[in-house]
């Protein structure tokens, strides 16, 4: 299977799914339907993309588009959801959804649950995250590239936020990336 790869070069997962048998194009462009290497492409796999598919794209990839998103949807779509999961103390978690023309509003294939320590930063939260979230990746890719998966829809109003939405509350993150995430809880409800 041809896989589009959309989002920063990541050679692990790159390599993980060429050890499954599968062939990858990587890009961080924003993609349309012009886009030329899209017409050799079977099913697209975006993670920290930072650009929205369009409708015109996606109606090409029914149930075969997916997002690695760090947050335990429907909470915490879009910008920053990391840094929301803390300012607003809602639930922590990875979810690998379907995209659909919403910003992260896809129907859930999988997801988990993560927690924290208050010795956790956002550094480390960051990172924590992105492990689960590659991991559970690994571990269902088959089973969602070949559609076996049952997905569920997306339950309740949950939250998105846009990246301007941070500035109120940038000057709480004293320690930048090594502001603990205990300093954070509640703090923008």
């Amino acid at each position: 299977m041809q896989v589009l790869f959309l989002g920063p070069p990541h050679p692990a997962l790159q390599h993980f799914l060429e050890s499954c048998g599968d062939r990858v194009t990587t890009t961080e462009e924003k993609i349309s339907t012009s886009s030329e290497f899209l017409a050799k492409t079977d099913f697209i796999v975006s993670y920290r993309y930072r650009h929205i598919l369009k409708q015109d794209v996606l109606s090409q990839f029914l149930n075969r588009a997916i997002n690695i998103h760090i947050s335990f949807l429907p909470w915490n779509r879009g910008s920053d959801p990391n840094l929301w999961s803390f300012l607003e103390d809602t639930p922590k978690g990875v979810t690998i959804h379907y995209i659909n023309s919403g910003i992260d509003t896809g129907d859930i294939l999988v997801q988990q649950a993560v927690s924290f320590s208050d010795q956790d930063t956002l550094r480390t939260s960051y990172e924590k995250l992105t492990q689960v979230a590659e991991a559970l990746f690994k571990a269902h890719w088959l089973a969602i590239r070949d559609g076996t998966l049952q997905p569920c829809p997306q339950v309740g109003e949950g939250s998105y936020h846009r990246t301007r939405d941070r500035a109120p509350y940038e000057h709480l993150l004293t320690q930048g990336w090594d502001t603990p995430v205990c300093s954070l809880i509640g703090k923008a409800l």
